[in-house]
């Protein structure tokens, strides 16, 4: 993991933090930066296409298993190993912008303005590569960024990560070990999710929110009074959220595909 920040905002004694994908972005970031790839030749369409189809079938079963984070975690690695680290953010600025920018739920998007106003910190919190969690923070102007980081050396991955994917209960130690940091009470902190994942994130502070939840964090919600924010338009069709490890490990067998296929180019 790893954290994005600006300047420290003094005021209050609480932070607010966003899981990103479902939460403050509709459907996961990860397929976005796939569609990305694709619309640059970086794979074919039938690749998306059988991306788009896994999306399916998770939100179908809609379970995260152990097996799914590692396969995400193996993916990711393989994808970025030996890759430049700024040849990669530049291209994830340029899919942000194209692709990903005009998916911010604008709920949640006020959610998040709300806190801003109040004078409070607003950090991101995803398992989504600390990559893409660090432009969406600067491009929305919140305050920093936790996410899931691939480790690099004199500017190039090396195919490891530093410490463990950013998901389930590692979000909860990751906001813990940040509180203590700024000296955030963290019954004056707020957290915004839509998985049941979560739980350990939402149940840490003292303002805990559900945000298009999916079913199981919907009940949980309703059984301990927490607020509940739906943005969706058509809630029965989403019903289930995109399981955001599982996502990544599609995505991330895609790119691979993709790394494969522009090396194949290059060596013609």
């Amino acid at each position: 993991m790893s954290h994005d920040a600006v300047s420290p905002n003094p005021a209050g004694t609480g932070a607010a933090f966003f899981d990103v994908d479902n939460t403050l972005m509709r459907g996961a970031s990860i397929y976005h930066f796939a569609r990305g790839l694709a619309s640059r030749d970086l794979f074919t369409t039938r690749d998306l296409m059988r991306f788009a189809w896994g999306q399916t079938v998770f939100r179908v079963t809609g379970s995260e298993q152990p097996e799914h984070i590692n396969a995400a975690r193996e993916a990711a690695l393989a994808f970025v190993a030996g890759h430049d680290v700024q040849d990669l953010v530049s291209l994830c600025e340029e899919i942000y912008d194209d692709t990903m920018a005009d998916r911010i739920w604008e709920g949640t998007r006020a959610l998040v303005q709300g806190h801003l106003d109040a004078g409070r910190p607003v950090w991101l919190v995803t398992a989504t590569p600390v990559e893409l969690a660090q432009i969406i923070r600067r491009r929305l102007g919140l305050t920093g960024a936790l996410g899931t980081e691939a480790e690099s050396i004199d500017g190039v991955y090396t195919g490891r990560l530093n410490g463990d994917l950013l998901h389930g209960p590692a979000k909860a130690v990751a906001v813990r070990a940040l509180a203590h940091k700024e000296g955030w009470d963290l019954s004056a902190c707020s957290a915004y999710s839509d998985s049941s994942n979560d739980l350990p994130l939402l149940s840490l502070v003292g303002d805990p929110h559900a945000v298009n939840p999916d079913g199981d964090l919907r009940r949980y919600a309703r059984t301990h009074e927490w607020p509940v924010h739906d943005f969706r338009r058509h809630r029965a069709a989403l019903k289930v959220a995109v399981p955001a490890a599982v996502a990544g490990a599609v995505a991330g067998a895609v790119a691979v595909r993709a790394v494969r296929h522009r090396r194949s180019l290059t060596a013609r």
